[in-house]
Parts: C-alpha cells; sequence; structure tokens
C-alpha cells in the first residue's frame, strides 16, 4: 500500500483526501477525509481577480492541510485546482502561497484534466458491477463537468467544462431570497445553453449509468432521501429516481434560506449558493434523460478528489 495525498482546490472549497492505495489489486482505505468552505472564487465572475479575503481564507486551510499531511507520513502529494483559479489574472499569488505552505506546485487543471480525473475517480468502482457507458457530471463553484466513457479508464473520453457553477450563478442571477421567477428563468437559460456546448462535444445519448459528484448533488440527494442530518454512507451510491431529484432540486432552488439552513444536513457555506447548485443538476437530469432514457441518478462521494489520489500511484 502507498500512502498518498491529494488536495482538490475548487471556487467553493478545498478538500483533503489522505488515503493508503493498492494499485495491483484497486483497494483505496481512507485515512481522513476533510474539507474546508472558503469561497476561493468569491467575485472572481465579476472582477477577475482572486480577492485578498479569500486568498487568507483558503491559504489557513492550506497549513491546516500542510500539518496533516506531514503527522499522516504521505508519500506523495498532489495539489489540483481548478474553475476560480484558472479564471483569475492574479493567479500566480495564489499558486506561490500554496507552494511555500504545502512545499508542493499546484497544477491549475484544464478543463479536460479536471474531467479526467472526475470520472476515475466516481466510476473506478462502478467497473464490473454496474452497466456503462457512464456520464458522470461534477459541479463546482465555478464550473460544471460533464464526462461520458466506458468501463475502460484508460479509453478516450467525451467531455466538456462549462462556466455555471453553484457560486457563479448565485452571484449572477439569484440574488433574492427566496429568488424570483425572473432570477431563476435567467439562470436557467445560461444552463440550458452550457448544456447545448456540451452537447457538441458529448454524446448522451447512449448513456445507461447517470452519476453526480459534488455537494451541490450530495445535498440535493440529502434532501431526496429526507435525512435529518448528513449521512454519507446513506448518500454515497444512492440511486433515486429524476423525478425524485428534481423535485428535491426544486424545494431547495424555491426556499428561502433560513428554511435552507434549518435543515439538518445542509453544510452553513452551501446555504446560500445550494439553490443554483441544485438547477444545474436538475437541467442535467432532464437532458440526459431526454437523450438517453435514462430514469435514475447516483450520487457519489467519491469524485476528482479520488481520481488525483489514484493518479499518484
Amino acid at each position: 500500500m502507498t500512502r498518498v495525498a491529494a488536495v482538490d482546490c475548487g471556487t467553493n472549497s478545498i478538500r483533503l483526501l489522505v488515503t493508503d492505495l493498492d494499485s495491483a489489486s484497486g483497494r483505496q482505505d481512507d485515512v481522513d477525509r476533510r474539507m474546508r468552505i472558503v469561497r476561493l472564487g468569491e467575485g472572481v465572475d465579476a472582477t477577475g481577480r482572486l480577492s485578498d479575503a479569500a486568498l487568507a481564507r483558503t491559504f489557513a486551510a492550506v497549513e491546516e492541510y500542510a500539518a496533516l499531511v506531514r503527522d499522516l507520513g504521505a508519500e506523495a502529494v498532489r495539489f489540483v485546482a481548478t474553475s476560480a483559479s484558472r479564471d483569475a489574472s492574479n493567479a500566480s499569488v495564489f499558486v506561490d502561497g500554496v507552494r511555500e505552505r504545502l512545499g508542493v506546485e499546484p497544477e491549475v487543471a484544464t478543463g479536460a484534466a479536471e474531467a479526467r480525473l472526475s470520472f476515475v475517480g466516481a466510476v473506478r468502482e462502478l467497473v464490473g458491477t454496474v452497466a456503462g457507458p457512464y456520464c458522470v457530471v461534477d459541479i463546482g463553484g465555478g464550473s460544471t463537468e460533464v464526462v461520458v466513457g466506458s468501463g475502460d479508464l484508460a479509453a478516450p473520453l467525451q467531455g466538456r467544462s462549462v462556466d455555471v457553477g453553484c457560486v457563479r450563478l448565485t452571484e449572477r442571477h439569484l440574488r433574492s431570497d427566496p429568488p424570483t421567477p425572473e432570477e431563476v428563468a435567467a439562470a436557467r437559460a445560461d444552463v440550458e445553453a452550457a448544456l447545448d456546448v456540451v452537447e457538441r462535444d458529448v454524446d448522451l445519448t447512449g448513456v445507461r449509468c447517470l452519476v453526480g459528484l459534488a455537494g451541490s448533488v450530495t445535498t440535493v440527494t440529502a434532501e431526496a432521501l429526507g435525512l435529518a442530518t448528513y449521512d454519507s454512507d446513506r448518500i454515497h451510491g444512492a440511486e433515486l429516481t429524476v423525478d425524485d431529484l428534481v423535485g428535491a432540486g426544486r424545494r431547495l432552488l424555491h426556499a428561502d434560506r433560513a428554511t435552507r439552513a434549518a435543515r439538518g444536513f445542509m453544510h452553513p457555506g452551501r446555504v446560500d449558493v445550494i439553490g443554483a447548485g441544485a438547477l444545474v443538476w436538475e437541467a442535467v437530469l432532464e437532458r440526459v434523460r431526454a437523450r438517453s432514457g435514462v430514469v435514475t441518478a447516483r450520487a457519489s462521494e467519491h469524485d476528482i478528489l479520488d481520481g488525483i489520489a489514484w493518479s499518484c500511484v
């Protein structure tokens, strides 16, 4: 077994996985998995820059993770940054700060690289038990990746990253509490246009298994399951109907912030952005169902973070 550490730094959160991997058997034994909401991409859509406050929050989390990585004795460390740091004009400040604190060069992933890492992380455990082709959808704070591929994880993938994520759409459109019909319509138009772009590169017609990743998807799943508190064991692998997931997402989208915050499974850092994330997931669910006939979707807690870890061995 090889102990590795993977860090995924997105627009809304930064996450760490320390895990023991056996490449021969495919075994994965997680040692520590954690998340901090740092909102690195706050304001980037409007200003084009990472704010000083967002950088400070992110660097504090990196320092915490660096200490943990050292204490747990990881043999390899990989840090991958996604949408916000791709878009920012001062990304070099972020890169230098991470290198200074963690001792590794952060990689600012392209959309294509991000998509492949997410696909591998989500599908690895499904191959051989659930029939493909698989469509993996990773809804982040600044972007959403849609990837279709077979059970051969080394085979070419069809994928596209588009700039619709829960933070970006909230800042652009969903400013009222709860959002107005006009705001929802404007956000929905952005998402539908983005999915039109996805379909230029990704054929959804043959999909047999739809898998959703990241906090927006898992939170909508918790709502659909009626959970009193966040339960990773129940959420991971949960397969629900498209109709149930769409209904759950709409409840969160049209609720006010106080109602969302009262949900026992709701992370405080997602209260203001979950409506936009639910809207993206709803649009994807309905688009994939219309193209492929798939009527259920799975939630996965294994995602780009797991893909990053496996890339280290």
